[in-house]
């Protein structure tokens, strides 16, 4: 919850604000500006919610399940604090992948790198991303 000016702004994260069907994802794919930063890839859509969305993909490599689930809770809990910096009625889809085939030093080291991952790197990443796409988005129309 936030303050503001003595009322409490609360924030939260109900379902009709994630993207979880296949679908959802296809749609946003297809007609998103797509910005990314080395260690994540934001897709942003406009919806006609009214009200910002979200939807997160995690690749199997990695890690394992408990890995991938950290990093959406962190992901999840970046999105549900930053509705009030970001433009509504957009869809947001944030993706952690990389190619299979990638096998070198350099590709382990990120790996470990989004395994630590910190909620503060995660907001910082996930607000310049927005910030970005936003910009691209009404520079495009």
């Amino acid at each position: 919850m936030r303050n503001y000016g003595g009322k409490l702004k609360r924030f939260n994260l109900s379902k009709k604000k994630r993207l979880a069907k296949g679908e959802q994802f296809k749609a946003v794919l297809a007609r998103a500006v797509c910005m990314s930063n080395g260690l994540l890839r934001l897709y942003m859509a406009e919806n006609d919610c009214g009200y910002p969305r979200l939807g997160i993909s995690v690749g199997r490599e990695w890690g394992g399940a408990v890995v991938r689930s950290r990093l959406k809770r962190v992901l999840r809990e970046v999105f549900r604090q930053s509705q009030d910096e970001i433009p509504a009625g957009f869809d947001y889809l944030v993706m952690l992948s990389r190619s299979r085939s990638d096998k070198s030093d350099k590709a382990e080291r990120a790996r470990e790198v989004v395994r630590r991952l910190s909620f503060e790197q995660a907001r910082a990443s996930f607000l310049t991303l927005v910030k970005a796409a936003a910009a691209k988005a009404t520079r495009e129309e």
